[in-house]
């Protein structure tokens, strides 16, 4: 058989972004996919997405193409990106949707954080929230995905299992203080962004006012997460540095031994018994690697990923893979 007829054919839709870019080369090198089509998330085309080998041209959006397709991933900025996923999904795609459209369960919590209605309330009680070693089943059952943001994914993958066993309260306070990389402010320039502004400089922004918080606090089932962000002069990579009290006097070491027997089967997620991980030990990978600390009866959890893989475009691949029947783990870059 003819390894193309059988591929699962796939469109990127915002192509030209960041994340965009990152899945056109991901697909491009799947085994059981195919790039059908790159696309801006405009009605103008022309761009070129450097991947590997070669490069790949970036056409106008053309909806019309849907129909021919098993699978889209949406790459658009939130409130541009529904219209996109309705159409996509009415053709009869499966829809990975990388904005914030379809995060948020309740339209005016959405409307509240982004500033404009949302523009497909009838979608968001069948958006599956893709944080795909919590919601596997989910994910492989539906049509539609709201991948989750980067923040929220480091932040989440540790601490989702705490609440679970009961290690940490969902009343008690907790702290996570997150940095990024640059290329998580996406590909539009800014005087925020300009290299004179970051280069050897170091901030925090969006103090209680980051769009990421409700995400973390819907998704988390607490509104007790004070989530802190902060810009660090890299590239990419996050890295969250979370403070918790534990419950019942746990320690560190039961806090270390459940995040470590949860995540024991996933390839995407390492719990480190010894040192604590940098940006480093994951950027251009998948995986999201952690570590557990005490300091002086505060437990420390330090969780690194890189912000265009693990947290936007390897993630949305495990993902697609799932709802298109494919393995999970196929063509998502793990070392």
């Amino acid at each position: 058989m003819d390894v193309l007829t059988s591929s699962k054919r796939i469109a990127v839709v915002g192509a030209t972004g960041y994340a965009g870019g990152e899945l056109c080369k991901l697909v491009a090198a799947h085994g059981g996919m195919q790039l059908a089509s790159a696309m801006s998330a405009r009605s103008e085309g022309g761009a070129r997405v450097a991947r590997t080998p070669g490069e790949v041209n970036v056409d106008a959006y053309t909806p019309e193409l849907f129909a021919e397709l098993d699978g889209v991933f949406v790459c658009a900025p939130h409130g541009a990106s529904a219209p996109v996923v309705l159409a996509a999904l009415e053709a009869g795609a499966a829809v990975v949707d990388l904005s914030a459209d379809f995060r948020l369960s309740d339209p005016s919590v959405y409307e509240s954080t982004y500033g404009l209605p949302h523009p497909a309330p009838e979608l968001l009680s069948e958006a599956v929230y893709g944080l795909t070693e919590h919601a596997r089943d989910a994910v492989a059952a539906t049509r539609l995905v709201a991948n989750p943001g980067c923040y929220p994914t480091s932040i989440l993958l540790p601490l989702l299992p705490l609440f679970e066993h009961g290690l940490v309260s969902r009343e008690s306070l907790i702290v996570a203080d997150s940095k990024s990389g640059l290329s998580g402010a996406g590909k539009g320039a800014s005087d925020r962004t300009h290299f004179g502004n970051v280069h050897e400089n170091f901030l925090a922004y969006g103090v209680g006012t980051h769009r990421h918080t409700p995400e973390i606090h819907q998704h988390a089932g607490t509104d007790s997460i004070r989530f802190v962000p902060h810009l660090l002069p890299v590239e990419r990579g996050i890295l969250s540095t979370i403070y918790v009290q534990s419950a019942g006097g746990v320690d560190a070491e039961a806090i270390r031994s459940c995040l470590s027997e949860r995540y024991a089967d996933e390839p995407f997620v390492h719990v480190r018994r010894t040192g604590l991980p940098e940006l480093k030990d994951v950027q251009r990978t998948n995986r999201c690697d952690m570590a557990v600390c005490d300091a002086d009866g505060t437990v420390v959890i330090v969780s690194v990923l890189d912000n265009l893989l693990k947290g936007a475009a390897g993630q949305a691949l495990q993902n697609m893979n799932l709802m298109l029947g494919l393995p999970e783990a196929e063509g998502v870059p793990c070392v």
